[in-house]
């Protein structure tokens, strides 16, 4: 007896230690921005929702990598949650109002329209 507690103690242990990332989507795309403020902002405004896995944004690259849950959010939603913090990425305009209030370091040249 004592010797399948050990045992089920040690499976439910193992169970329990896996990184499940359930439905993982990997995607990469740029992120307008300049500096480590930005960096935070950025990884801040998706890192947030129980749905990322993970999301880092490179200052040189200008690329944000996201890993995440495909079958509860998707690329399009975390493009908008990025603009609506004032950065603009390949596909959705930040939004005016947030971007005028970034500190002046994180003014980034804005694409033409």
């Amino acid at each position: 007896m004592k010797n399948a507690l050990v045992i089920l103690f040690v499976m439910l242990f193992v169970a329990g230690c896996g990184d499940k990332k359930e439905n993982l989507k990997v995607v990469q795309f740029k992120v307008w921005g300049n500096c480590d403020m930005c960096k935070k902002t950025i990884e801040t405004a998706i890192n947030t929702a129980p749905t990322i896995y993970s999301a880092n944004w490179n200052t040189e690259s200008k690329i944000i990598k996201v890993e995440f849950d495909s079958v509860k959010t998707n690329l399009t939603e975390i493009q908008n949650k990025i603009a609506s913090v004032g950065y603009d990425t390949e596909k959705t305009k930040g939004d005016d109002t947030a971007y005028a209030q970034l500190h002046a370091c994180c003014q980034y040249e804005r694409r033409a329209e």
